[in-house]
């Protein structure tokens, strides 16, 4: 199937590892355009080696004055945004009783603040040619309890707002979505990390939880966002689509 997504110059935020990087890495074979944003400049050198033909650009997503440079970059290094990609985000705190409002705070500016801005920011540039498609990488916790409070609050907010920037952005041509993983298994995940400690746990964990019997890929997940940026999904407004091999509880 053909996505006819050559030439499409894509931005991924947090693509330096992880699901981004499949993410970067999917829409390169596509033959699109792709710069990647991360804080981490090691991370950001290695992505580079791997995947020829990377932009790669260095910030720190939390702060506003950062994630306008980086678009600012994005924008010098290819004219034009065609397909934006809110992938950053990440986890933090324990019980919401025990965790301190500031880390609430974190993790809405990492998680969702950042989608929001970096959609404001990319937004013109789409109006302009009636063309354009933001999607928003969330998570199943989004829609349920399952992570850390923090994280679940940031998805859902998330999920929430890619359904109405979706209507306020369909008659100017642009198409938001989002996608919600499961339990994703790559060698820089928490899902690694947690097996390297307790294998045991890990199995019974996905034994009980992952109807699919197994953990979900960056490659599945890359599939499902490429698919949805390509017009192949032209029909697809506003929905937010779990990937998860049926780990989530949510039946609608």
């Amino acid at each position: 199937m053909d996505l006819q997504l050559a030439g499409k110059k894509v931005m991924v935020t947090g693509g330096s590892k992880g699901i981004g990087k499949g993410i970067a890495k999917s829409f390169l074979q596509e033959g699109a355009n792709v710069g990647i944003v991360a804080r981490g400049e090691a991370a950001l050198e290695k992505a580079k080696e791997e995947l020829p033909g990377i932009q790669t650009i260095q910030g720190d997503l939390t702060d506003k004055g950062s994630r306008e440079n980086a678009f600012k970059e994005f924008i010098r290094l290819f004219g034009d945004i065609d397909i934006l990609i809110n992938n950053v985000g990440g986890s933090n705190g324990s019980t919401t009783t025990e965790t301190p409002l500031e880390l609430f705070e974190e993790a809405m500016t990492l998680n969702y603040f950042s989608s929001v801005h970096f959609s404001q920011l990319a937004i013109p540039y789409m109006k302009k040619k009636k063309d354009g498609v933001i999607i928003n990488i969330s998570s199943i916790f989004g829609r349920e309890s399952g992570g850390k409070p923090t994280y679940n609050s940031a998805k859902a907010a998330m999920i929430s707002h890619t359904k109405s920037l979706a209507d306020e952005l369909a008659k100017d041509g642009i198409r938001v979505n989002g996608v919600a993983p499961g339990s994703i298994l790559h060698p820089t995940g928490n899902w690694q990390r947690r097996i390297e400690e307790n294998p045991e746990k890990m199995k019974k964990f996905v034994e009980a939880e992952i109807p699919a019997g197994r953990f979900g890929t960056v490659e599945e997940v890359a599939d499902v966002v490429v698919f949805l940026a390509s017009k192949r999904a032209n029909w697809v407004v506003g929905a937010t689509l779990n990937v998860d091999g049926g780990q989530s509880r949510m039946n609608f």
